[in-house]
């Protein structure tokens, strides 16, 4: 699979160039940037058996197609359309025969899931599983994916509730913003040490630590 030496990864890939990955305990992690408006989609991978997952068929399917030989899931995030251009067109030429995306999100797809999730629930690739948080706000139905594994640092895709610099758009709808913000809060910044990577939907990766001295900001400003 196309990509960068893992031990050089730092979560920076460009619009239109090429694929980074890391390898994690279990599972490998491609990036890459797709679309105009620079999203970021990602191929999960289990080590042991092949099978693939990925998270938000963004844009750009000819870009996909060649990162996902063995998929079998596909996550979609949330209800944006930037988030899921390309997932009718990748669903039909991988086979791939699950489509997971929050009960809330999942009617306005080009796809119809084939399985909707609610938080707490779980997502598996090959051997590895990944936890399902709702984070509400952004859209009803938005929802991130937490990696554990073996003992290392916590991994979560965040789609777009969480970037560097704060929560994803609500709007300016002040109901809306609390509900991501106290989402966050209990569901990311409580239970998870600083040393959790974040991959978000769009841009740069970050990590909880580095985010988490900004919450009182983020509050303050209501946005």
């Amino acid at each position: 699979m196309a990509g960068s030496n893992p031990d050089t990864y730092t979560g920076h890939v460009e619009p239109g160039g090429p694929a980074a990955s890391r390898e994690l305990p279990g599972l490998r992690v491609t990036k890459v940037s797709v679309g105009p408006m620079d999203n970021d989609a990602y191929v999960l991978e289990c080590v042991s058996t092949g099978e693939q997952l990925l998270v938000d068929a963004a844009n750009d399917a000819d870009r996909l197609l060649p990162l996902v030989p063995r998929l079998t899931t596909v996550v979609t995030t949330h209800r944006h359309p930037d988030h899921w251009q390309a997932l009718a067109e990748v669903v039909r030429l991988t086979g791939a025969t699950v489509t997971v995306a929050h009960t809330l999100d999942a009617d306005p797809l080009p796809v119809r899931p084939s399985r909707t999730v609610e938080h707490g629930d779980s997502v598996v690739v090959g051997d590895r599983s990944l936890d399902v948080l709702h984070l509400r706000g952004h859209t009803p139905g938005s929802i991130a994916l937490l990696y554990r594994a073996d003992g290392a640092d916590p991994h979560l895709f965040t789609g777009d509730c969480l970037f560097p610099g704060g929560p994803g758009n609500t709007e300016k709808d002040a109901g809306r913003f609390r509900q991501l913000m106290d989402d966050l809060e209990e569901r990311v910044f409580g239970p998870l040490p600083d040393s959790t990577w974040v991959y978000p939907g769009h841009g740069d990766d970050t990590t909880i630590g580095a985010e988490r001295p900004h919450l009182a900001e983020w509050r303050a400003r209501g946005w």
